[in-house]
């Protein structure tokens, strides 16, 4: 079985340690990203099994990222769990056009379960 691919677009540096930390121990392969508007290079270099996708991202931000993501036709099928603190979480999700979404701050049990069941799919 082929290791799995996590992409995580966040300009919070301690995040990305962290959470990069958390999934590598549980032997996935994570790249990282602090700014979002070369999305579809990185996702065609790297090929994700998943994507995590802060809302406040550079240059372009998370809802506009996942759109365009969403709206190539061979990359629409890649999973996108939308990461904010923003109250709106749902609606904004929803218009990025992600698959699910993860409050912040998040417990690292729940953020790990999510992206376990889109990586089972």
């Amino acid at each position: 079985m082929s290791t799995k691919k996590i992409l995580i677009f966040d300009d919070d540096t301690t995040i990305l340690e962290v959470i990069t930390i958390i999934f590598e121990e549980n032997g996935y392969q994570v790249e990282i990203s602090e700014t979002s508007h070369d999305i579809l290079e990185k996702v065609s270099k790297f090929q994700p099994d998943v994507i995590l996708m802060d809302n406040w991202i550079p240059k372009i931000g998370g809802v506009q990222a996942t759109q365009l993501l969403k709206s190539h036709e061979e990359f629409q099928s890649i999973p996108v769990i939308y990461v904010t603190a923003n109250n709106d979480i749902v609606r904004l999700a929803e218009e990025a056009q992600a698959d699910d979404y993860v409050a912040k701050p998040f417990n690292l049990d729940d953020l790990e379960e999510k992206v376990a069941r889109y990586l089972q799919k």
